[in-house]
């Protein structure tokens, strides 16, 4: 299931969802009741009033519940993606609260209905029909925090990614400023910024491209650094949700240069702590940088580091230059083949 997060209606902050139903019930509604008229035609006038009022509500409350998605129906990646951006309990709790209102309108609306059809003079109707308005808009006021929260969600999650979990992919990480971005670029076109500072890619980037008239996307993974996931930040959690549950050929990068300002050493010992994540996987470990040093240059030390990666079974290992795009589309090309291998 690929979720289209740009379909989410805006979420009207409380006074304001207030207004339009009301202003809508007053446009709507006929205006003029005098007390010369049956007690039947005033019920009825005053009947209409609160139906019409509540029905309003109503869709909007089941406009809401019906664009977010449901936490507990997408794919496992999302799920993980949305709690760590957005903390699960607090979304679900939000949309637990507009589902309850959307019950208590109804039900004020029913009630208020029922009274009406007994309703005995023009005033008595009116003070009912104001009751049942002013039930109504306390019901609406409670949501202020839960509707303000979720215009929130909606304007963040607008701005991710439509990925889908379900189509062939390539998987770019590692560790921050190893070139994933660059990579990224070279071989979609897309428009990723590239900076030469960790942490310029905070959060999951995708482009798209053609191999053999299919279509693959390529997603660029917020660094990594080697410690704990309890205590990774947001970010590094986004690229390991993906590593996770996405299937994909995994692109691990490597800067033997080091200007990333991490170690081989350090590059190594991520590698080996995430590879529990790349199982069932295609696995490459991508050479970045071989305009500033090829693995022929290391010292023997350095070497016997990468010799461990290349010892890990079924992990493939080429080298590639984004600067110089060099080897960059063969790179692309050899993760495709075992893409459509697998």
């Amino acid at each position: 299931m690929q979720l289209s997060w740009k379909d989410i209606p805006t979420v009207a902050p409380a006074n304001d969802l207030l207004d339009i139903v009301l202003n809508r019930t007053q446009r709507k509604t006929p205006t003029v009741i005098r007390p010369g008229f049956k007690i039947t035609r005033i019920r009825a006038f005053y009947m209409r009033k609160v139906k019409y009022t509540g029905e309003g509500f109503v869709e909007k409350f089941e406009d809401i519940l019906k664009g977010f998605p449901n936490i507990n129906d997408v794919h496992p990646f999302h799920r993980d993606l949305m709690d760590t951006l957005y903390e699960k309990n607090h979304y679900k709790i939000s949309l637990a609260a507009i589902s309850r209102a959307k019950s208590l309108v109804e039900q004020v609306a029913r009630d208020y209905v029922r009274l009406l059809k007994f309703g005995q003079s023009l005033f008595q109707c009116k003070q009912l029909k104001r009751a049942a308005l002013g039930r109504m808009a306390t019901i609406v006021k409670k949501l202020r925090d839960p509707l303000a929260y979720l215009e929130q969600v909606r304007q963040h999650i607008g701005r991710l990614p439509s990925i889908d979990p379900n189509t062939r992919t390539l998987l770019i990480c590692g560790y921050p400023n190893v070139g994933k971005s660059s990579f990224l670029r070279c071989i979609t076109k897309s428009d990723v910024d590239v900076q030469p500072y960790a942490f310029t890619t905070k959060s999951l980037y995708v482009g798209h491209f053609d191999y053999k008239y299919l279509r693959f996307q390529a997603i660029d993974t917020p660094g990594i650094l080697d410690r704990p996931t309890e205590e990774m930040n947001n970010i590094e959690m986004q690229s390991i949700y993906a590593i996770a549950h996405l299937r994909s050929c995994v692109l691990y990068f490597m800067d033997l240069s080091e200007q990333c300002g991490f170690t081989i050493e350090a590059q190594v010992k991520l590698f080996h702590s995430i590879k529990p994540l790349f199982a069932n996987k295609s696995v490459m470990v991508v050479i970045n940088k071989t305009d500033i040093i090829r693995p022929e240059d290391l010292d023997e030390e350095r070497a016997q580091l990468l010799e461990s990666v290349k010892e890990v079974p079924g992990v493939e290992i080429m080298t590639s230059s984004c600067q110089l795009e060099e080897n960059v589309m063969e790179v692309r090309n050899k993760a495709c083949e075992k893409l459509l291998a697998s």
